[in-house]
């Protein structure tokens, strides 16, 4: 199964986890990434989540983020094809780096957007034209564990 998991998702298992939400995501995501080192999912990388990551100024999650995606499955590199499909998701109302992050996953051909940004989640569900599905860390593992 190939997944696109966004910058907030690549880096939960970084974040502060006093809040039980924050917690179970950040073992989720452990549990993805473990998953994608046996090969039972595929990591899609992206000129969105590189230029993201290379934006971070906190090394740690820089490093962290890199070594996740250095084995990823494909890479996304922009074209005017993600750069239009990106403008018509910003019509629809979604940040211009988020929706590049989008069009990339659907250029990719993934089955699904890995996010923990509720914001963006609701708005992606609502637009019709989005072909993957959208998800978060915890719907992603319970998804593919028996």
């Amino acid at each position: 199964m190939r997944v696109y998991l966004d910058n907030c998702s690549l880096q939960r298992p970084l974040d502060d986890k006093s809040q039980v939400r924050i917690a179970l995501e950040a073992e989720a995501m452990l549990g993805i990434m473990a998953l994608h080192q046996q090969g039972v999912l595929e990591i899609v990388h992206s000129d969105a989540l590189r230029f993201e990551i290379d934006r971070t100024p906190d090394l740690q999650r820089k490093v962290f983020a890199a070594e996740l995606l250095k084995d990823a499955a494909a890479y996304v590199a922009f074209s005017p094809q993600i750069v239009a499909r990106a403008k018509e998701l910003e019509q629809e109302g979604i940040k211009p780096l988020d929706a590049l992050h989008v069009a990339c996953a659907e250029h990719g051909n993934v089955y699904c957007f890995c996010t923990c940004d509720d914001r963006l989640m609701k708005r992606l569900k609502v637009i019709a034209s989005i072909t993957i599905a959208i998800v978060t860390p915890l719907e992603l593992i319970q998804e593919v564990l028996p």
